[in-house]
């Protein structure tokens, strides 16, 4: 049985590269990567968030526009109440691979 060769197509390549890029830049800031853990949660309004992880107004708002802005939050509001949410689903396997990664618990025996 012969084994066959995959053959990469190098624009799909760069596609997925540059999209990848773009997301490990928005996670490499540590505000909105606390953003984006605690979303996945669940949806949060900007009361909660500010509260939950004592960033500031300004700068909680600054880091959730670049979050919408690049597609990676949805917002909902809600009478003066603005809630926000993960938008794509590959964020959130995204975050749970990091959580395993760095945040959970080393089980017995292993460091």
């Amino acid at each position: 049985m012969e084994t066959q060769e995959l053959t990469l197509d190098i624009s799909v390549m760069r596609k997925a590269a540059t999209e990848a890029t773009e997301v490990l830049r928005v996670l490499a800031n540590e505000d909105r990567l606390m953003l984006l853990c605690q979303l996945s949660q669940g949806e949060k309004s900007v009361s909660e968030l500010e509260e939950l992880l004592d960033i500031h107004q300004p700068t909680l708002s600054q880091q959730l526009g670049v979050l919408r802005s690049i597609g990676m939050v949805n917002t909902r509001r809600d009478g003066k109440r603005i809630y926000y949410s993960i938008a794509d689903e590959k964020i959130l396997v995204l975050l749970e691979t990091m959580y395993g990664l760095y945040c959970a618990k080393p089980k017995k025996g292993k460091k």
